[in-house]
């Protein structure tokens, strides 16, 4: 793997599904980069339902930024997104736990659902976002070297060996053990923050 020698300008945090800016891994996140790179535009928006909305809202949010100069950071279907972005931007993407085929296994959430951090909170996946999903899924990784993915073997919503094989092209880290949301992630953030050139050492 080859760590990029110069650190984003701009860097921007996808959630998963049902999840939002308020989970653990974007908020420690955001933290570490309020307290050591504020110099770094940083953005992490609510997701709408809708995988093409989602996609449009990204895209959009990040027109003005500098491709070389930005990069994404992706949990499960945020992952995923991740990988739509980097494939259609150019840009650098760090996958944690990525969903492989979300269209797949998405399609039993169809219906009312909640949100994980606000259960007091609903929203409706609606049989469509399935399609949706599925018209957005790249062919291919174009350029491997542009990805770091973060894999744990002890996942308990996602296949590690599907997400490894996905992955295969970019050396994917498996972690052995830890689980879906890699509740062990501040263990690995230095390995996130190095390959995005945001640190030296660890923190």
């Amino acid at each position: 793997m080859n760590t990029p020698a110069r650190a984003p300008t701009h860097l921007l945090y996808l959630h998963g599904f049902r999840s939002s800016p308020r989970s653990f891994k974007a908020q420690r996140m955001a933290a570490w980069m309020q307290a050591h790179r504020p110099d770094v535009h940083w953005w992490c928006p609510q997701l709408p339902p809708s995988p093409r909305e989602a996609v449009d809202l990204l895209l959009q949010g990040t027109a003005a930024w500098p491709r070389d100069g930005m990069a994404v950071v992706g949990s499960s279907l945020g992952g995923f997104y991740a990988t739509v972005l980097a494939e259609r931007l150019g840009c650098r993407a760090v996958l944690i736990n990525p969903a492989v085929e979300p269209a797949r296994d998405l399609a039993k959430y169809i219906g009312e659902q909640t949100a994980f951090h606000d259960p007091q909170q609903h929203f409706f996946f609606r049989a469509e976002f399935v399609d949706e999903l599925r018209a957005l899924q790249p062919p291919a990784l174009t350029q491997p070297q542009r990805y770091l993915a973060l894999i744990a073997t002890g996942d308990e919503v996602l296949d590690w060996r599907e997400m490894a094989a996905r992955y295969a092209a970019c050396h994917p880290h498996v972690i052995q053990g830890s689980d879906h949301a890699l509740s062990d992630f501040d263990a690995h953030l230095p390995r996130l923050l190095g390959f995005l050139g945001l640190q030296n050492a660890s923190s």
